[in-house]
């Protein structure tokens, strides 16, 4: 592995756990602020690949060590491959559950190899379970992220043009055109017929409701409807998108 420090051998308490730290940083860093990088070197047409933390607070996604047994427990196998078979930030939780696991494994395996008796054990435990986990990392700074971005639509939503669920062949986009005039009653019995053709549509990726500001695609292989956020679509991608496929059916294609 490139990320070095894999020979370290932390002896006290104090040493395993600022191994503990550095690796967990790395891993965050991975999993939040390099998270494109990551993410695309996690390619499920690859082997199986784990995702390391260091001393040095460098990550790194790699095979699996060869040896066996392996000089440290070896994070969760194979995280590459559910990729592209779930929401970004549903893989991203996933990963971050099972670097937990690890940092845990790999701080005990020292405590267990240089002989750590209880009030150490508990010690060490304790120093670790005052640190939020990489899940808790992941997901709070998720949901910071959207706030803020739902605070940005929210204040400039008055410059942007509202969108409407549009079906769309090779020569349409997915994204609203300009409104034709109409007088009063024309507005009225058109907003009534959009209502109730949309009200009932529900988001195949997050569930949610059809909502009359947001950007809408329409998968043109099950025909199901999904946010764009959720897809990670915008309307001005949609303008060079002649066939779309959504996330599901992109990855049953690539399965065949």
């Amino acid at each position: 592995m490139d990320g070095g420090g894999q020979h370290y051998n932390p002896r006290t308490v104090e040493e395993v756990f600022r191994d503990f730290k550095s690796r967990r940083a790395g891993m965050i860093k991975a999993l939040t602020t390099d998270v494109e990088e990551f993410y695309q070197q996690c390619d499920p047409e690859k082997e199986n690949l784990c995702l390391y933390g260091f001393p040095n607070e460098r990550w790194e996604v790699n095979l699996p060590a060869e040896e066996v047994p392996p000089e440290l427990p070896e994070p969760a196998l194979g995280i590459n491959f559910a990729r592209d078979g779930m929401q970004e930030k549903d893989w991203l939780s996933l990963v971050a559950v099972h670097s937990d696991a690890w940092l845990l494994a790999v701080a005990f395996y020292f405590g267990a190899r240089f002989g750590f008796d209880k009030a150490d054990r508990k010690r060490l435990f304790n120093m670790i379970n005052d640190l939020p986990t990489i899940y808790e990392a992941v997901t709070t700074g998720a949901s910071k992220k959207q706030s803020k971005e739902k605070s940005a639509v929210s204040n400039h939503g008055n410059n942007k043009p509202k969108s409407n669920p549009k079906r769309i062949t090779e020569s349409e986009v997915k994204f609203p055109k300009g409104p034709e005039p109409k007088d009063d009653d024309e507005d009225e019995e058109g907003l009534e017929e959009e209502e109730d053709e949309h009200g009932d549509a529900l988001c195949g990726a997050c569930g949610e409701n059809y909502g009359q500001d947001e950007f809408w695609i329409c998968c043109d292989i099950c025909e199901k409807w999904f946010h764009g956020k959720c897809v990670k679509i915008t309307p001005a991608r949609a303008e060079h998108i002649k066939q779309y496929k959504c996330p599901s059916c992109s990855n049953k294609r690539a399965r065949v």
